[in-house]
């Protein structure tokens, strides 16, 4: 099974896919890695030898993945959300942060419907 950064990669999928995994690693820079690590795009990971996966453990080094990234990521809200700016007070309240319309939308930001019922 091969185990990279942390992550155990689905054996039966192509690398190229299979890379897309790793929290931070999408089909380009999949495709890049793959690239400078002078492995086919098209090899199964079941398929990889030692060798190949030591060179793309060490392209993927190059690149801020898994824990750091969502390290960051987390620190990055946590201080949006100290100094009270916008973005920030719409990441306390469970709002869409980047300037979406919640008048009938972002239910998947906001949760399921609150039933408000009316006075007779």
């Amino acid at each position: 099974m091969a185990r990279i950064a942390g992550i155990d990669l689905p054996r039966e999928k192509r690398v190229e896919i299979g890379l897309t995994y790793i929290y931070g690693i999408g089909r380009k820079r999949s495709q890049e890695i793959l690239k400078n690590a002078e492995v086919s795009l098209d090899t199964r990971v079941k398929d990889l030898t030692e060798s190949e996966l030591g060179r793309i453990r060490d392209e993927i080094d190059k690149y801020h993945v898994e824990g750091d990234l969502r390290r960051d990521v987390a620190m990055n809200i946590k201080r949006l959300r100290e100094i009270n700016c916008y973005r920030g007070i719409r990441h306390k309240k469970g709002l869409p942060v980047r300037g979406q319309k919640t008048k009938t939308n972002a239910r998947t930001r906001k949760g399921p419907k609150k039933l408000v019922s009316k006075k007779k």
